[in-house]
C-alpha cells in the first residue's frame, strides 16, 4: 500500500510539473483535466499514509501477540 501510494504520488508530481511548465515557458496551457491529474499527489500521499498507519497497527498487534 505504501509503494502504491508512492507511485501515485510521483505520477501526480510529474503531472503537476507538466501542468505548470507552460506557465513558465509562456506557451499555451494544458487542458483542464491535467489540473485534475495533479490531484494524484494528494491521493498518493493519503494512500501511503494509510499504508504506514496500517503497518504500524499490524506491528503493534504482532508485538502484543508475542508477549
Amino acid at each position: 500500500m505504501i509503494r502504491a501510494g508512492a507511485l501515485v504520488f510521483f505520477a501526480g508530481a510529474v503531472a503537476t510539473l507538466v501542468t505548470v511548465a507552460p506557465l513558465f515557458l509562456g506557451t499555451t496551457p494544458f487542458p483542464t483535466f491535467m489540473f485534475g491529474l495533479s490531484m494524484l499527489m494528494g491521493v498518493g500521499f493519503l494512500l501511503a499514509g494509510a499504508g504506514v498507519l496500517r503497518s504500524a497497527a499490524a506491528g503493534r498487534r504482532q508485538a502484543r501477540a508475542g508477549r
